[in-house]
């Protein structure tokens, strides 16, 4: 097995989570069922992938390449578990579908790209320029939230073009775009070969900030199974201590999804795993669901304390309360 260094407060986390999962699994008398949970292939959302390594139980990953269709195998009965944005998670819950979010999965990963020889050099210098976006993504979202701090009308100074995240940097490269805002690794694809330069990360503290993944299970297997929800949440957080503690096998393991290990060298910059809420997550999460409402991409606000459900963190977190 490789060697990690681990920080103090890493070390004595990952045995407190250890001592949780043994303690859950063996209350549980759905134990013998074992896990299935829902996750993507990529470098952010990577951590469901190792939780085998701190169940007692077996473990099958099932990767998705929708957000969609892993809410709805959710609700279909077919996980226990599964990463989503907070997105679809938000407008699931605006429609009262019964989803609970119960640890964060990734923060970070947004990127508004523009031509490498572009002369771009500012969100100002977009006004006239064609943009790229997916409608109705956190990605789309953060755009808007950017374009408008720079003061940019969304209707009139700027030309907003629907296009798919795969095909964002050839329509890039071949002139048919000015920019793009896209999840990495696309941004640090373009950057790598030449096409593409970063023009801003478009995180706003004040607003939606960093903010991006989670991990949803359902309100009745809270109600059923809590123990079990709390066995995933013990490894979610083991998986993300491990995997961030040790950056280059983090990403080494993540090449196996097909990225060259140097793009996602590059990316790593603006990728993070995660998996606390607290209250300030939960206010941005606020935030970005009543920008939602006011894009229309939901008719109601949810009721975010329905959707959240923090105890199974802070379970985890009351074991380390006091280490430094």
């Amino acid at each position: 097995m490789k060697f990690r260094v681990y920080d103090m407060k890493r070390i004595v986390l990952l045995l407190i989570s250890t001592m949780l999962v043994i303690v859950s699994a063996g209350c549980s008398s759905e134990a013998a069922e074992g896990y299935r949970v829902g996750t993507w292939k990529t470098a952010q959302t990577i951590q469901p992938f190792y939780y085998e390594n701190y169940l007692e139980e077996h473990i099958e990953v099932l990767p998705f390449t929708n957000p969609g269709d892993q809410k709805t195998a959710l609700l279909a009965g077919d996980l226990d578990m599964t990463g989503t944005t907070l997105v679809t998670a938000i407008t699931a819950a605006s429609k009262g579908e019964p989803v609970v979010i119960v640890t964060a999965l990734c923060n970070k990963c947004s990127a508004l790209v523009v031509g490498a020889e572009s002369g771009i050099d500012s969100v100002d210098d977009l006004k006239g320029k064609r943009i790229a976006y997916v409608p109705g993504t956190m990605h789309h979202i953060l755009l808007l939230e950017t374009l408008e701090s720079a003061g940019l009308d969304l209707e009139s100074d700027v030309d907003l073009v629907r296009i798919d995240f795969f095909d964002m940097g050839q329509s890039l490269a071949n002139g048919d775009i000015d920019a793009f805002c896209s999840g990495e690794p696309f941004p640090s694809v373009a950057e790598m070969e030449g096409y593409g330069r970063v023009l801003a990360y478009p995180y706003f503290d004040d607003s939606i900030g960093t903010i991006n993944g989670a991990m949803i299970t359902t309100r009745d297997k809270i109600n059923n199974a809590r123990d079990r929800i709390q066995a995933l949440v013990n490894a979610h957080v083991q998986a993300s201590e491990e995997l961030e503690s040790d950056v280059e096998f983090w990403l080494t393991e993540a090449e196996e999804f097909g990225t060259d290990k140097d793009v996602l060298a590059n990316a790593s910059r603006n990728m993070e795993l995660a998996w606390n809420i607290d209250e300030d997550y939960i206010k941005k999460a606020e935030k970005l669901a009543e920008r939602m409402l006011e894009l229309g991409i939901i008719s109601d606000m949810p009721d975010m304390e329905v959707l959240f459900d923090t105890s199974f963190v802070e379970n985890i977190k009351t074991e380390t309360e006091g280490i430094n």
